[in-house]
């Protein structure tokens, strides 16, 4: 009974697993020509593993009624919550990625089963109650996103983002399994719940140690600064629509985990990780907002803003509490759709023979040659800077507002202070969309299914998505209080 109970509540990696093996031998069979039929499958899968998570969501789910194979696996509430992001990342990755492969004949059918089987390891690792499980679940992300990154063949920069992202990303797997061992070591045990109970009354210096090391392996995950070099080189030189993937599923696994082991596993020892995450906080904000300031290649700029974004989340875990839990998913929901929208844009950024346009100054003027391209970039900027009345602003504040609860006065002005810094970069990018003379360098025509999506998001992040901000507070909000149920 309480095998086929297990069984029930991993029904979504069962469907995904079995999804991509029977896909497997179907591109096996038909090759490449079964690719758009192979994607439209795997967005199909994801459509349906959403749907069997979401009522974990809506029921607030948490405890040991959701606890599968001896607390390895956690159906619950938070990972329902995560899982649905990554879902939308992945869906959208295999819907717009078929337009850009095309043009260089490089669509294979391949592509979306890798996609499905890192959104499997994904689920796994915001799912993981035991350091097994978070770790078998990174692994399999991770390899499939080793060859996603280096997947264009053709060109060079593919490669070599496919070579760093494999050796950094091995250097920092390395360094998590090791903290993982001294943390079994010191613990005696691999289930979250059991650490928390053995590390209640203290945690002794190897086992700080122990801790450390995961935060920083995890650090690597989520491009963290200091641990953020792979990054701008990975997002440039990736192919976009995996780019695109790289900014949204694996971004919100990593910081899902992050959250999941700080919370639950050391959750009984609060102030011995909260001066890390902290510091990864403020050093992401700031390499991130004065990097991001001499790029010239708008995938490098989208890079280091993902590193100035993930030291905002971070404030949000900081806080230790669940106002600061649920603050920090309600700007990794907003911030999912601004890179959507972000990466989408980008895409349709091309010339005349439909060649990516990537370089910030190739963008001059283009509010007069494709206004509607041009505004919808533009909203993006300025959302990711934070500037109301766009929803980005919601996700700023709602962090802000945790820090200054859990009394981290100092950290969220800093914070703030340092948005004004980060505004800069965005409103240069705007600035060259409206007021530059025109390059008229964007020329090609917008694929169907990128002008639907781009419209979709950007009404979200338009003021219109403060509409939805009590729907999302309430999901957040029963996610996080997921992570604080003490079995």
């Amino acid at each position: 009974m309480n095998l086929l109970h297990s069984l029930q509540l991993t029904a979504a990696e069962e469907l995904i697993s079995v999804a991509g093996l029977v896909l497997l031998l179907v591109a096996a069979w038909s090759g490449d020509r079964a690719s758009r039929a192979i994607s439209i499958a795997t967005v199909g899968v994801l459509v349906a593993a959403a749907a069997i998570a979401l009522p974990a969501l809506c029921g607030s789910l948490a405890g040991a009624d959701v606890s599968a194979f001896g607390g390895q696996y956690k159906a619950d509430a938070f990972s329902a919550f995560a899982k649905l992001l990554i879902y939308v990342g992945a869906a959208v990755t295999l819907i717009v990625a078929p337009a850009f492969f095309d043009r260089f004949r490089a669509m294979r059918a391949e592509f979306p089963i890798l996609v499905l089987f890192a959104a499997l390891g994904m689920g796994i690792m915001v799912s993981a109650g035991d350091l097994l499980t978070l770790y078998i679940g990174l692994e399999l992300n991770s390899l499939a996103a080793y060859v996603l990154a280096a997947f264009l063949r053709t060109d060079d920069r593919s490669a070599e983002a496919g070579l760093k992202y494999f050796v950094l990303g091995s250097l920092a797997s390395g360094i998590l399994l090791y903290g993982i061992s001294l943390t079994y070591g010191f613990s005696g045990t691999t289930s979250f719940d059991a650490i928390r109970v053995a590390y209640a009354h203290g945690m002794s210096i190897g086992a700080t140690f122990g801790m450390v090391l995961i935060l920083v392996g995890l650090g690597f995950k989520i491009s963290a600064a200091p641990f953020h070099m792979w990054t701008p080189d990975v997002y440039e030189g990736a192919p976009t629509p995996v780019t695109t993937f790289f900014a949204t599923a694996p971004k919100v696994a990593a910081l899902g985990l992050l959250m999941r082991i700080s919370l639950e596993a050391f959750g009984a020892q609060p102030d011995a990780w909260r001066q890390v995450i902290v510091a990864a906080s403020l050093l992401s904000i700031v390499v991130g907002a004065l990097g991001a300031i001499g790029q010239s290649n708008i995938k490098r700029l989208m890079a280091y803003s993902s590193i100035n974004n993930v030291g905002f989340m971070l404030i949000g875990l900081a806080a230790g509490t669940k106002a600061g839990a649920s603050a920090m998913l309600v700007y990794l929901a907003i911030y999912v759709a601004m890179s959507v929208a972000g990466f989408v844009a980008i895409l349709m950024l091309r010339d005349a023979d439909g060649n990516q346009v990537e370089t910030i100054a190739d963008l001059g003027g283009l509010s007069r040659t494709r206004p509607g391209l041009a505004a919808a970039l533009a909203m993006v900027m300025f959302s990711l800077a934070g500037i109301p009345p766009l929803f980005g602003f919601w996700g700023k504040f709602v962090v802000f507002q945790a820090a200054v609860q859990a009394n981290l006065l100092a950290l969220a002005s800093i914070g703030i202070a340092a948005s004004v810094i980060g505004a800069f970069y965005y409103l240069k990018v705007v600035k060259v969309l409206y007021f530059d003379e025109p390059t008229d360098k964007v020329q090609g025509n917008s694929d169907l299914a990128h002008s639907i999506l781009l419209v979709v998001f950007s009404v979200v992040l338009s003021p219109l998505g403060y509409l939805l901000t009590g729907w999302l507070n309430t999901l957040a909000s029963s996610a996080a209080s997921a992570l604080f149920h003490v079995v």
